[in-house]
């Protein structure tokens, strides 16, 4: 029974094919700038260490922050305004009530004048477009409210993305310099997630079948790993061979080759 069981593994191991694989970051991510501007700081020392939440590229937002900061004043003296305005309302409106009342008693009295009364309805008139007006003009401040937050938020935007960061991230490679202007779309940096790597594999047709459900064997030992991904599309430069993935824990160098089979338990 032992020696079938050697023949056996041997077997298995025979029809085992081999594979080898990069082990690269879990991710890999180019970073492209969101905004223009002069390049004012870039953090090369941080090269191939874990960034925090401190920027490791810094685009100048000197003019954003004096713009924010006009835009918050223009928002509070705006909103003041409204607020003395929405006031003045308030009377516009008890007097309004008051002369339309007024208005209505001196109408129907034959002892007062045609002119006593027009005068009274044209004061009347005067007060009712003085309430429009000021409704009017608190609704102005508020479009200009509503459009100055929204500059606000895009100066804020602007200047969050001025300041590049990649907390856990490990900065891999920096593309700028100081002292260089970039545009929307301009290649800053690249940073890897290297808490964890990836093999890619390409498998033939038929190693596709039952392949997730295998032991993966990396240099000859076995591991407790398993197919991660596994695309059922031919893979567009390797014809005919479809992309599988590994997820593999973190090792110590990223990028060496590593010999990997698949077999069955």
């Amino acid at each position: 029974m032992k020696v079938f069981m050697v023949i056996l593994s041997l077997f298995s191991a025979l029809n085992a094919k081999v594979y080898y694989a990069k082990v690269e970051p879990y991710e890999l991510r180019d970073i492209s700038s969101n905004v223009s501007g002069l390049v004012v700081f870039t953090d090369e020392n941080s090269i191939g260490k874990k960034l925090s939440e401190t920027p490791y590229i810094q685009i100048d937002s000197e003019i954003d922050q004096k713009d924010l900061k006009l835009v918050k004043d223009k928002l509070m003296y705006i909103k003041s305004i409204v607020e003395i305005n929405e006031a003045i309302l308030v009377n516009l409106e008890e007097s309004l009530a008051k002369k339309r009342e007024n208005y209505k008693k001196i109408e129907p009295l034959k002892f007062k004048s045609l002119v006593e009364k027009d005068k009274e309805f044209y004061d009347l008139i005067t007060s009712e477009n003085l309430y429009l007006n000021t409704r009017k003009e608190i609704q102005n401040l508020k479009v200009q409210i509503s459009d100055l937050k929204l500059r606000e938020s895009q100066l804020q935007r602007n200047i969050e993305d001025k300041k590049l960061t990649a907390k856990g991230f490990t900065l891999y490679e920096v593309l700028v310099k100081p002292g260089e202007v970039v545009g929307v779309a301009t290649p800053l940096a690249k940073v890897a997630d290297v808490s964890k790597a990836l093999l890619t594999i390409y498998l033939d047709e038929t190693d596709v079948i039952d392949s997730q459900k295998k032991v993966v064997y990396m240099d000859g030992d076995k591991t407790p790993y398993q197919i991660s991904r596994l695309l059922n599309i031919a893979d567009g430069k390797n014809i005919s061979k479809y992309m599988a993935q590994i997820i593999v824990k973190s090792p110590k160098l990223f990028s060496k080759l590593v010999k990997v089979e698949l077999k069955n338990e």
